[in-house]
């Protein structure tokens, strides 16, 4: 019972640990990502932080399994190196005797895997997707950045602008280039703000600037000052919500009959199967041999989580291009895996059967 207790309070301080590293991970990543699109103007700056969080939402089941698994893994590795496992297998405590508190401990995990790969992550696919429609719709101004071009290509037109006075709203030093009617135009002002009439048209009015048209020395070369200039503000259009198999709701893929959302279901069934064979995975795989080194379990681990992961993807693939159905698609790299736990499950409790002959013996 002592030997339980101790099993479940590590096992909790490691998963917290490896959660937050592998969290920060992820986060990290997305950060990167979604930055470099809010510099190259594709989102808006306020926009980041949504996206991240819907992006984190997404990948939670996989970071989830993947922490379950180390757990298991580097917990059992160090009671092995402190011949605190020696202790359980001499008090009479053979290794399957394990299963029962890991998998107490792991089942809230395993729920909330399950939750979050048949309903909460696609849930946040879909968000992801029509927030970034949203931002997409709204006016193209609110992607200017003080120090920044911006090309807008629908409206076929280059920006600058120096600062923003967060007060009021006005733009000052503002730089406009386009063609228009084959001709380039060139616009600079000292000032700039929004105004939005009654009918709901919205103008950027320019103050105190000039404008050239044409090229400088061409006879219809044009340079005109003026006091405010006024352009109207075109509306964007909101774009057709994309199609994604990931943001298709579960309910919806059990009766879809497509070679794709055949995919995206194996796909979301297939998780939490993997985060459950690679928690009975790990209690074998955390054996430590002294003469083949600390590391080799390790090692060992890391080969068969990229293989097991690969054949999913693989399995996947088949099922997408019709190859193989949907039942024999789980069915196979599952129970592949489920034999290999067998079989190292089996050969470490023979290990542990032979040590405690020989010490009998020698008793």
């Amino acid at each position: 019972m002592i030997f339980r207790r101790s099993l479940t309070r590590e096992l909790t301080t490691t998963v917290v640990g490896l959660f937050v590293v592998l969290l920060a991970i992820l986060f990290t990543q997305s950060v990167i990502r979604i930055l470099a699109r809010a510099a190259g103007g594709a989102i808006a700056a306020d926009g980041v932080l949504a996206l991240i969080g819907f992006n984190a939402m997404f990948y939670l089941n996989i970071l989830l399994a993947v922490a379950l698994f180390l757990t298991v893994l580097l917990t059992l590795s160090r009671w092995y190196r402190d011949s605190e496992m020696v202790v359980w297998f001499t008090s009479g405590q053979s290794l399957t005797a394990c299963l029962k508190p890991i998998l107490l401990f792991a089942a809230p995990f395993l729920v909330a895997i399950v939750l979050l790969s048949l309903f909460l992550s696609p849930w946040a696919e879909q968000r992801k997707l029509e927030y970034e429609r949203q931002l997409e719709s709204r006016d193209e101004l609110t992607f200017l950045s003080p120090g920044l071009f911006r090309e807008f290509r629908r409206a076929g037109i280059v920006v600058y602008i120096e600062s923003i006075n967060p007060v009021d709203g006005r733009i000052r030093n503002v730089f406009l280039h386009s063609v228009e009617d084959g001709r380039d135009a060139t616009t600079v002002a000292r000032l700039g703000h929004l105004v939005e009439e009654g009918n709901g048209d919205r103008f950027v009015v320019l103050e105190d600037g000039r404008r050239y048209e044409g090229k400088p020395g061409a006879a219809d070369f044009r340079l005109i000052e003026f006091d405010r200039l006024g352009r109207r503000i075109e509306p964007a259009e909101a774009r057709a919500l994309p199609t994604s198999n990931k943001a298709i709701p579960t309910a919806a893929l059990l009766v879809a009959e497509g070679r794709g959302e055949r995919a995206e279901l194996f796909w979301r069934l297939s998780v939490p199967i993997l985060a459950l064979v690679l928690t009975l995975l790990a209690i074998p795989l955390a054996y430590v041999n002294p003469r083949m080194g600390r590391s080799f379990n390790l090692i060992a681990a890391a080969f068969l989580y990229m293989l097991y992961t690969n054949c999913i993807n693989i399995v996947q693939s088949m099922i997408a291009q019709g190859t193989i159905g949907l039942a024999a698609g789980l069915a196979l790299p599952h129970l592949v895996a489920l034999a290999v736990v067998f079989l190292l499950f089996r050969h470490q409790l023979s290990i542990a059967g032979l040590l405690g002959s020989l010490r009998r013996r020698a008793a």
